[in-house]
Parts: C-alpha cells; sequence; structure tokens
C-alpha cells in the first residue's frame, strides 16, 4: 500500500491539481470492506483460501468502482457539479473532513496520548520559532520529532518489561512488539499487480464499494481546497478539480491490480501539517513520495512503522486535524435492510459527516433565495476561480508540466505563510 498511495501522490502533483496533497488510504472504504469480509459466500470457505478469495473480491470491487471518479472527472461533470458550491456551503464540508476522522483518533486516546500530544503542541506552538543554522527545526518538523521521542520512550518501556503485567488493552494500545512484526517481515518485498491472483466481480460487493468512493470524492474535494488556501494558492479552478478527481480514480483503480485492501483520498493529516509546518511546497511532496517508494520495496521498513503503537497515531491525528477547522457538524443514519448492498451504500454515505454537509449545504444553498443571497454567500468573489483564465495566478500553481518552463523546475523550498483567521 505504501508504494501505491506513493506513485499516486506523484500523479496528482505531477498531473492532478498539482497541490502539495498527500494520498493515503481511506476509512470511507472501510464499511463496504467489512461488509465483503463477513460475506456468506466467503465466510463458509476453508481458513487456507479465505484471505486469498476475500481479496481477489476487495480487488474487483474496487476496480469496478474506480470507474466513478474516472468518469466523473475526465468527463468534467464534477466541474459542472462544482459549480454549485458556494465559500459559505464549503465551510462546513472542509471543517468536517478533518473533524470527520478525529472520531477515529479520540477513542484511542485515552489509552496513554498526553505525551505525544503534549510534545506535539509545545514544539508546533511554543518553541516554533526556534531556528537551527536559520531554519525553523521544531516547527517544520515537530510532529516527526514528537513521534521519534516517543516511540523511542515506548520502545524503552516495553524493553524493560514494564507493560509486561498491564491489562491487554494497555499492551495493545502502547507495547511496540506486536505479533513480532519487524522479525517476521522479510527483507526485500517488492508489490506486483494481481498478486492474490485475478480478482472476482460482484454486483453487491461493486455497488456497495462505488458509495465509499463518492465519499472519498466529497472528502477530497474538501481537502483540495483546504490545501490551495493553507499553501496560499488560489481556489482550484473547476477543471482543474475534475482533472484531480480522473487522476484519483486512476489511483483507486491501481490500489484494485495491487491488492491494497482500501482505496485511497487526499490525506487529511498532511493537509493538517500545512497548516502546522507552513511549507506548502509540491517539490517537498515529491521528493518525499520518491524516498517512500524506495523504502516501500523493504519489508523491514514498512513492519517497523507498523511497531508505532496507537495512541501516537492517535494524537496525531487529534492534533493534525483540529488545524484544519473547529467546527462539527453531521449525523450518522444507520441502515438495517434485508439488502446488503443497499445498507453498506447508505451506511457509508451517511457515516461521512463531510458528504452530509455537502449535501445539505449544496441544497440549501441553491434553494433558498438563490439570487437574493449570491453576495452573502460570497459567489461574486467565488465565481472569478472557475475558469483557469480567470485569476492570472492559476497559470503558476495549476499549469501542467508541458507547458512549464525549464527554471521553474530546479528544486527550491517554499515558504508559505499561512493566511490569517478572516483574510481573503
Amino acid at each position: 500500500m505504501l508504494k501505491i498511495e506513493r506513485i499516486n501522490t506523484l500523479l496528482q502533483t505531477l498531473f492532478g491539481t498539482r497541490l502539495p496533497t498527500v494520498i493515503g488510504g481511506s476509512y470511507a472504504f472501510m464499511v463496504p470492506i467489512i461488509s465483503i469480509i463477513h460475506d456468506s459466500s466467503l465466510t463458509s470457505i476453508e481458513d487456507d483460501h479465505r484471505f486469498l478469495n476475500t481479496m481477489r473480491a476487495v480487488q474487483g470491487a474496487l476496480i469496478v468502482a474506480s470507474s466513478i471518479q474516472i468518469i466523473l472527472g475526465y468527463s468534467q461533470i464534477w466541474a459542472i457539479c462544482s459549480r454549485f458550491f458556494s465559500p459559505l456551503g464549503m465551510v462546513p464540508v472542509i471543517s468536517l473532513v478533518g473533524f470527520g476522522l478525529f472520531d477515529r483518533g479520540f477513542p484511542v486516546v485515552c489509552g496513554n496520548w498526553h505525551p505525544h500530544a503534549i510534545l506535539f503542541v509545545v514544539f508546533s506552538q511554543y518553541l516554533k520559532n526556534f531556528h537551527a543554522r536559520q531554519l525553523p527545526v521544531l516547527e517544520r518538523f515537530a510532529l516527526l520529532i514528537s513521534i521519534t521521542v516517543i516511540w523511542a520512550y515506548a520502545h524503552l518501556l516495553t524493553a524493560s518489561g514494564a507493560y509486561r503485567h498491564r491489562p491487554d488493552v494497555t499492551q495493545v494500545n502502547c507495547r511496540t512488539d506486536k505479533a513480532n512484526l519487524i522479525s517476521s517481515a522479510p527483507w526485500i518485498k517488492i508489490p506486483y499487480p494481481l498478486q492474490w491472483g485475478a480478482p472476482t466481480f460482484d454486483a453487491g460487493h461493486a455497488f456497495g464499494m462505488m458509495a465509499a468512493v463518492l465519499v472519498s470524492l466529497i472528502e477530497s474535494t474538501g481537502a483540495y481546497k483546504a490545501a490551495s488556501r493553507l499553501a496560499s494558492a488560489t481556489i482550484p479552478p473547476a477543471h482543474v478539480l475534475s482533472r484531480g478527481i480522473g487522476w484519483q480514480g486512476i489511483g483507486i483503480l491501481l490500489n484494485g491490480l495491487f491488492g491494497t485492501l482500501t482505496g485511497s483520498t487526499v490525506s487529511i493529516e498532511n493537509v493538517g501539517l500545512l497548516g502546522s509546518t507552513r511549507v506548502g511546497s509540491r517539490r517537498v511532496i515529491q521528493i518525499s513520495a520518491g524516498f517512500m517508494i524506495f523504502f516501500s520495496m523493504l519489508g523491514k521498513f514498512g513492519a517497523l512503522f507498523a511497531s508505532i503503537p496507537f495512541t501516537i497515531f492517535a494524537a496525531a491525528y487529534c492534533v493534525c486535524l483540529v488545524l484544519l477547522r473547529i467546527h462539527f457538524e453531521g449525523f450518522s443514519w444507520p441502515a438495517h435492510t434485508n439488502a446488503g448492498w443497499f445498507n453498506d451504500f447508505l451506511n457509508t454515505i451517511f457515516s461521512s459527516s463531510p458528504t452530509v454537509a455537502l449535501i445539505v449545504a449544496v441544497f440549501l444553498d441553491n434553494t433558498l433565495e438563490y439570487k437574493d443571497s449570491a453576495r452573502d454567500r460570497g459567489m461574486p468573489w467565488w465565481v472569478k476561480f472557475r475558469a483557469f483564465k480567470g485569476d492570472s495566478r492559476n497559470e503558476e500553481f495549476y499549469t501542467l508540466l508541458s507547458t512549464l518552463t525549464d527554471s521553474s523546475l530546479h528544486l527550491k523550498w517554499y515558504h508559505y505563510p499561512v493566511p490569517e483567521k478572516g483574510d481573503v
């Protein structure tokens, strides 16, 4: 998964929206994937073959569902849909893109979250003006440094036997020697297409996965707009946004071909880090992706990161996602009908706070005093960013590589100021 997501990151920064965004796994796919795992046609298979058959079923569902984003993106249908969005309507969407994942980390932080969260806040907020050779080390690398320190601390406690007589929940959340991951992992592991065998296709599985792809599309739309804001870029024009969605669909297709188990979306945590590090350079993202593609072929490397205690991830989630916006709204609507695919579709859609926010916001924006409230909703300012030539800066941010000059390809670090609240 690490290799494919970094390839998707390169595709997105080179040919997609070209914003400094990282592509990662999406929680939106959990509902249909769990449904596939518990499908009666798969649970009846013997254990020796059940895993492979389940992976093939997930692969087939991802391959079929990826066509949704590919079609909506490259046909420019999503560009047409985005014309109905307004600044007022995107506020809850962008806010809930972060806080929609907040509940993934918050239930785990009760395990032992204090050291990492406190250290991260101290480094990124209180010691951010500390410079080493005129480089704001603690501001840019607060998350990396705090994770390394607390990870080493957790490993020291594990090696000394501090967790030996603790409850099972504490050991699961805090120990770094989970199931001998590092010792059992191979040194070299190169993923290849269809490594689990030929994918199998089922209409019910594919339909449930399509809902996850739609949720991923909406969450990515909010993430792209948040990333453009934090990187001091203009709002992505409609066709650029649609182009990015198309490439994201190709990324999900690659997920299905390589059998990564889950689909992909824009990493909300890394969008939050744009606000923390204040480094909004696509070149930094591309170089990092290149390194990660190399390290992904080292099996021990992936196992090493898998040994990070859950509470460290949970604390990082809670702090990074707060950096997007402090706002919460949305609801979850569990569906229980006799049709499993219909349950998966509704549960996936309505368990996503950004998706619910976008549906409600677009409906109210375009039905309640549509013309009279245009100014209050910020539409006169918003409309000029729909077309590529609506703002002279769009060419700098979103033009594809084929039209860039050689001088613009030189490697450099860009340090973008984060706009203050209330700035336009």
